[in-house]
């Protein structure tokens, strides 16, 4: 008989800012400079107060339900402008900071939650797919997007955004699975905002880590501290390249949703508020700004008029979304790069009847 050791595999964990604004200069990405991080910050602000308006909305009934995002700002951003041009992304329901800085228009923003269609239909440029509320099939479709961009040759690597609660989805192993064996040019991004909705994290899996699980399916896995968008970053870019050379990356972002799930939810019913108020301590916001204001790169001056400028944007971006009058033919015009024919079929019945008179 034998006894030996088969494997034996281990996960990195980066941090480069940490929440007092210190950066450890070592992993410090050499390609990043100080006014792209001024520019990090703006995108994380303007985020956050696209969020705050948005909640806003819903309580009075101007928008549907909302999924807020407070606290993931730099999981998103960081992400996002680590991405290239040609990089695709998937997204979930909750990457709205992914949308701007990719390139969405605020009013479309406000136009989907209103329920419009039209709100939904992202821009080649953009690089992204709608919003998807399904758990976890994000990272089944970004397998699949990647698959194809490696058959067509296609210098290009898509991000697929999932919460701690998609890990426990058979879809999510089937991704990494796949991903693995066909090495497609993929990067599978978990918000691990430690709740999926009401259920915390400890309660979903034993595994010490999320970002092992990619082990077991052959591709690396890596943790990062979710709310430095520094590290964030520069995981991502060395995520990009590697992806882009056959060998996929999972990255486990360690972030924490602030608010509720969504606005049907009420989290002061399972979450005790010390917890939030530790995460609070380290927000993502807090920590960028303490290390410009130390560089003299940041002041109250400047975020007041960037808060005034942002608030200008957003509203004007509300008024035009309100303004809209949608078409609903669209509902039948966005699933699919054709109209089948049973489609068609209710598409006929509904004008012929005057459904939406």
């Amino acid at each position: 008989m034998v006894s030996k050791e088969t494997f034996n595999g281990s996960v990195e964990y980066v941090q480069v800012m940490d929440e007092n604004g210190n950066v450890d200069q070592s992993l410090f990405p050499q390609d990043l400079k100080d006014e792209q991080i001024v520019e990090m910050l703006k995108w994380m602000i303007l985020t956050r107060a696209l969020d705050a308006k948005t909640l806003s909305l819903q309580r009075q009934g101007r928008v549907y339900t909302y999924a807020p995002l407070v606290g993931e700002e730099a999981t998103q951003v960081g992400t996002a402008l680590a991405m290239r041009k040609q990089d695709m992304f998937v997204p979930g329901y909750r990457q709205h900071g992914v949308y701007l800085v990719r390139g969405a228009s605020l009013e479309a923003h406000f136009m989907g939650w209103r329920g419009f269609e039209e709100g939904l239909k992202v821009p080649k440029e953009v690089g992204g797919l709608p919003v998807s509320v399904p758990v976890g099939t994000q990272i089944l479709h970004a397998v699949g997007l990647a698959f194809a961009q490696k058959y067509k040759k296609q210098d290009s690597v898509v991000l697929g955004y999932t919460g701690d609660g998609g890990t426990s989805e058979g879809d999510f192993y089937e991704s990494l699975n796949f991903a693995g064996v066909w090495k497609v040019p993929v990067v599978a991004v978990v918000e691990n905002n430690e709740w999926a909705i009401s259920v915390p994290r400890s309660h979903q899996t034993a595994a010490q880590t999320l970002a092992q699980k990619a082990i077991a399916a052959g591709i690396k896995g890596v943790q990062v501290d979710g709310n430095d968008v520094i590290g964030v970053y520069k995981v991502t870019k060395d995520a990009i390249e590697s992806a882009k050379n056959g060998m996929p990356v999972m990255i486990e972002s360690m972030t924490y949703r602030m608010s509720m799930h969504t606005t049907a939810d009420d989290p002061t019913k399972y979450r005790d508020p010390k917890e939030v108020e530790y995460w609070k301590a380290r927000d993502p916001i807090d920590r960028v700004r303490k290390y410009l204001t130390a560089k003299n790169l940041w002041n109250a001056d400047i975020e007041a008029k960037l808060a005034e400028e942002n608030s200008k944007r957003i509203n004007e971006a509300v008024e035009k979304a309100e303004a809209f009058k949608g078409d609903p033919k669209s509902m039948f015009e966005n699933a699919y790069s054709f109209v089948p024919e049973t489609l068609q079929e209710e598409l006929d019945d509904a004008e012929a009847n005057n459904f939406w008179q």
